[in-house]
């Protein structure tokens, strides 16, 4: 049985080759977020620190008053795949989303030492209570698809894909 592991965000190497497919992580520290059209505007440049940093392929919904952050659940992590080795390549070591990856994403993550994260979709309201402090880190226009930096504490994951290619969608 999987056991539940603690990580803090960054990711160092050490961490990140210490996960198998099938554990259960929580999820502590800094994460930020970007989907589709934030991964078409930075492009290799994202505007934050990419080395050890987890990417959460989501978007909050609108902030209801007293809350930190609205419901943030995953979105199809395939839509990403177009850009994932190039951001690997620069030291990204975690991905956040939903449903399976590409032979070449999961080639880089091998090569760059990453692992890839789920999360099940119709728990966002859930997700968001872990949540601790949330702001627009760049794209304000884009809405709700900014790119958000988020403080988590024990946001719960599973390793889907680690960095020796194991995987659970296999």
């Amino acid at each position: 049985m999987p056991k539940l592991k603690i990580i803090q965000a960054p990711l160092d190497t050490k961490i990140v080759t210490s996960l198998r497919a099938g554990d259960k992580v929580l999820i502590n520290g800094t994460i930020f977020t970007a989907r589709d059209a934030a991964h078409l505007k930075f492009g290799t440049k994202p505007p934050f620190p990419i080395k050890g940093s987890i990417i959460y392929y989501a978007s909050p919904t609108p902030t209801p008053p007293g809350k930190i952050i609205g419901s943030i659940g995953p979105t199809t992590s395939s839509r990403m795949d177009t850009f994932s080795p190039a951001l690997l390549k620069l030291g990204l070591k975690g991905m956040i989303g939903k449903g399976e990856r590409s032979r070449e994403v999961i080639a880089a993550m091998k090569k760059y030492k990453a692992v890839y994260l789920v999360v099940p979709g119709g728990v966002a309201a859930l997700l968001s209570k872990h949540v601790t402090k949330s702001k627009v880190r760049a794209y304000p226009e884009l809405g709700s698809e900014a790119v958000y930096e988020l403080s988590v504490r024990e946001l719960p994951a599973i390793v889907a894909i680690d960095s020796k290619g194991n995987n659970l969608f296999a």
